[in-house]
């Protein structure tokens, strides 16, 4: 039997110092290795640490020659020729465990896994020095599921050349990718051990740290290897991820900083991330001085110019913002997606007009432009021209019927219009693409308080709850219901306690809380929430109407007949409040522009 020293080395490969490889074997693993299955490489690096092509073993001429045959066939991808010839070595040599390896390698490579594993169970690893090899071995087990015999091979690996610090990071990817965090954590503790101004052992502890939660550690590990490694993108990547995520944007932007002003000031989407954070903390100017270096050097980088336009609407600087959208169109004529936020930048300065015109002009060059169909829709629907509406968002069902959003607008609009059957028949197609949606069912149990079907909507404001205990609108509608019914009563006080709780500076919650506690006869709290909510909305009817109600059980007639005018000078259309205040005794509501000018909130509050 003879021994192997090498293993061959593709032609195009230069041979290099063990740190140079670990750089490129694992520095742009992608970084899912946390997350995912152990996969090896697909065409696994199987270099030894010794130099290229072995020397001519003690084997018969012919045996040679097939070994040096089957190499050439794999140097040029030709993989069952070199399997043919490596067999034929074989043959001459049944105990080569480098024979046996190399074809294991080719049928790993080619996606053979059971054909793989049966040559690497014939191999006696007593007889296996190379820890090179052994690792490769450990991966090609790894990927067919071994991971007993994976394990195995990585330790004897470490055993065979404890000093090789690259075994400890492979182990430490293995149980990485396993999740054996504390474990592979050690394994890359020992290679910074071993070799401390290497940075893959510190990039992968980071890994490690993250995994379990420590982010104070990982970020220090990431620091350390970008001090390690000034030019590695991942490092930088991972830091300023982590630093965000953790709400440190201002030292995750000095990263980014650093990396393109000291690394490579070209590197686009760094500095589109750097954008991305200077805006989430409103540092408008310094991003629009990012986005025209980025368009100084791109002049046709599209995503720079809308994005600068979308900087000055951020900056209320609504005419720049049209007028370099409008430029962006008439360049990109064909760009309806820019087009489209033209629209939307003329809605938000109420230029309604301008904005149909802009989506209408999208529709005619592309009737499936799903964006823009929405969008004038819902512009339709909030300029209640119902009748146009309905038959944009119809459309937009048709072309993207899983999408919830045009189901939710045309309910509404068929709600707002007075269609209550066909709002109904709307949310509820909604909900059967989308049954957990709250949106939908809130509306359901809403339109079915317009029509008068009150268990119905009891059964949708509790489901609604049931998906999402802290949805403030069903606890404040649910509890309101009850309370202006006087059913429930109790439970109407606590729905719209926790309503309150939850946004406590809703003044339509806290009245609702008030005609709750009105309902239950404690009468002084009842007052105070109804005062704290005319605070808050000063100009609701339905207020007032509540307070004037407290006020006459309180037996101030007077404080209750000025809530009421105040509430119908809010809504003259109220004729149950005009009874109401004819049976009070207060005279006719007709003549009460004469008889007050109008009252003011604080007339009602102590």
């Amino acid at each position: 039997m003879f021994k192997w020293i090498g293993a061959p080395i593709r032609s195009n490969r230069i041979a290099r110092g063990w740190q140079e490889r670990l750089l490129c074997m694992f520095l742009v693993v992608p970084l899912a290795v946390v997350s995912c299955a152990a996969v090896p490489e697909t065409k696994p690096v199987i270099q030894s640490d010794s130099k290229t092509v072995p020397p001519e073993p003690a084997l018969p001429p012919l045996a040679y020659y097939h070994f040096l045959q089957g190499y050439m066939a794999e140097l040029n991808e030709n993989f069952p020729e070199a399997l043919e010839q490596y067999r034929a070595s074989l043959q001459f040599d049944a105990k080569s465990y480098y024979l046996k390896f190399r074809m294991a390698s080719l049928y790993f490579t080619s996606g053979n896994i059971q054909k793989t594993v049966n040559l690497l169970d014939q191999i006696n690893v007593q007889t296996v020095s190379d820890p090179t090899v052994l690792t490769q071995m450990a991966k090609m087990f790894a990927g067919a599921g071994r991971r007993d015999r994976a394990l195995e091979m990585f330790d004897r690996a470490i055993e065979r050349k404890p000093d090789r610090p690259q075994s400890y990071v492979e182990k430490g990817l293995f149980l990485l990718n396993g999740k054996q965090l504390a474990e592979a954590g050690e394994m890359f503790s020992r290679s910074i051990e071993l070799v401390p101004h290497v940075p893959i052992g510190y990039f992968y502890l980071g890994k490690v740290y993250q995994a379990q939660g420590k982010d104070k550690e990982a970020k220090d590990a990431f620091r350390k290897t970008i001090e390690r490694a000034p030019h590695f993108e991942r490092g930088y990547q991972e830091l300023f991820q982590l630093l965000e995520s953790g709400g440190q944007v201002p030292e995750a932007i000095e990263v980014l900083e650093h990396y393109l002003s000291d690394v490579n000031p070209h590197h686009t989407k760094f500095r589109q991330e750097l954008v991305r954070l200077l805006l989430s903390q409103k540092k408008f100017e310094q991003a629009l001085q990012e986005l025209e270096f980025m368009i100084e050097e791109d002049p046709d980088n599209l995503n720079a110019q809308v994005r600068r336009a979308l900087v000055f609407a951020e900056m209320k600087d609504a005419p720049r913002a049209i007028e370099e959208m409008t430029n962006i169109v008439n360049v990109h004529p064909s760009k309806l997606q820019v087009r489209d936020y033209l629209g939307l930048l003329h809605e938000q300065v109420g230029q309604f007009e301008q904005a149909i015109d802009v989506y209408q002009t999208n529709i005619k060059l592309d009737p499936t432009f799903f964006d823009s169909g929405i969008h004038l829709g819902y512009l339709l629907y909030r300029l209640k021209r119902y009748e146009e509406a309905v038959s944009h968002l119809r459309h937009a069902i048709e072309l993207n019927p899983g999408n919830a959003e045009p189901y939710l607008l045309l309910g509404l609009t068929f709600t707002q219009s007075e269609q209550y059957q066909l709002a109904l028949e709307t949310f509820e197609k909604g909900l059967e693409r989308h049954p957990k949606n709250v949106d939908f069912r809130f509306n359901l149990g809403a339109t079915y308080d317009k029509v008068g079907r009150f268990p119905d909507v009891v059964r949708e404001m509790e489901a609604v709850l049931e998906i999402k205990s802290d949805h403030a609108d069903a606890l404040n509608y649910l509890g309101y219901s009850y309370a202006d019914r006087g059913v429930n009563v109790d439970q109407a006080v606590a729905l719209t306690k926790r309503a309150v709780a939850l946004k406590p500076e809703n003044g339509y919650y806290v009245d609702s809380l008030g005609w709750a506690l009105f309902k239950v006869g404690r009468i002084q709290e009842a007052l105070k929430e109804i005062q704290r909510a005319a605070e808050l909305v000063k100009d609701d009817p339905v207020i007032f109407e509540h307070m004037g109600e407290i006020y006459l059980k309180q037996n101030d007639r007077e404080k209750a007949r000025q809530a009421w005018i105040q509430s119908l000078e809010l809504d003259p259309k109220n004729n149950k409040l005009k009874d109401r205040y004819r049976e009070a005794g207060f005279g006719d509501p007709f003549g009460l522009g004469k008889e007050s000018s109008k009252p003011q909130v604080s007339q009602f509050t102590e």
